[in-house]
């Protein structure tokens, strides 16, 4: 209770005019009343996770039917008559020392890299790292790249796949250092394609602007994919049973939990990356 009431309080001195909760939680919409700003807006019941939020907030949003959920949040604007959906995000993000190590590790700034993120918060979205291993051999046989392959240096899980993805590469993939999320953001924006499943550092990707490949289970891509349309996207959640089951249940969102002995991911082929990857790089080098 004592840290509610600080949190309310450190809240309230900075005076907000508005809040916004597009979490849709009760919790969340509790967080946005303890602002004290004057207009406190979250989305109309369809749209709520949790729906006793509603009655939280002093206004409601209607974000119409976008099926993705970038669009969904951004049409929480509406409350406020703005309609134009289009963002940049202005980082400033500099070349940071971390950078400088992963091209030595290259061998110089003359070696272009892609990279790879084999984890993910939830196992069920993690594609088998010996797969990745094999994207990064394509990668340096077909196009003469070599792969970085980014993991959460506190997460020992994260660390073991890493290796792995590393030893099954035949020598084309070396690991980042472990890194800072600021300089995360620096080596994801040094890369030039950034192949990861569905998790925060493949969006960090899209919003830096740096091309994605995202490899999709048991989350469906249409709502939580990549948001650029020259994105690709190699998904098994169309032959998901889980998401199925979860869905015949009216839940939306992601399957946390396999309710199969094997994976949906397992259905995505290295041949079906690599195509994704053939088509990415054909667009950043014909930019270039």
């Amino acid at each position: 209770m004592g840290s509610a009431v600080r949190l309310r309080r450190e809240l309230q001195l900075c005076n907000y005019d508005i809040a916004f909760d597009v979490q849709g939680l009760v919790k969340s919409a509790v967080v946005a009343r303890f602002s004290g700003a004057t207009r406190v807006i979250g989305f109309s019941k369809p749209f709520l996770r949790e729906p006793w939020a509603k009655w939280l907030y002093r206004e409601e949003a209607d974000p119409g039917s976008p099926i993705h959920v970038v669009e969904r949040n951004l049409g929480i604007l509406t409350a406020l008559n703005i309609k134009d959906r289009s963002y940049t995000f202005p980082f400033e993000l500099v070349d940071i020392a971390v950078v400088d190590e992963i091209y030595a590790r290259l061998g110089g700034r003359n070696n272009p890299f892609v990279l790879v993120n084999p984890n993910a918060a939830w196992v069920n979205k993690c594609w088998p790292a010996e797969s990745f291993g094999a994207v990064a051999a394509y990668i340096r046989d077909r196009h003469g790249l070599r792969t970085v392959v980014v993991w959460n240096s506190s997460s020992k899980e994260d660390e073991a796949r890493m290796h792995l993805v590393v030893a099954s590469s035949d020598g084309a993939a070396v690991s980042a250092p472990p890194t800072t999320l600021v300089e995360l953001a620096s080596v994801i924006k040094a890369g030039v394609l950034f192949i990861s499943g569905d998790t925060g550092p493949l969006h960090i990707a899209g919003a830096l602007g740096t091309p994605v490949v995202g490899i999709y289970g048991p989350s469906n891509p249409e709502r939580n994919g990549p948001w650029s349309s020259r994105d690709e996207v190699v998904s098994a959640s169309g032959g998901c049973q889980c998401l199925k089951r979860y869905r015949n249940r009216g839940a939306v969102g992601v399957v946390r939990r396999c309710e199969n002995s094997t994976w949906c991911l397992e259905d995505v082929t290295v041949r079906d990356v690599c195509a994704a990857v053939d088509r990415s790089l054909s667009g950043v080098f014909a930019d270039a």
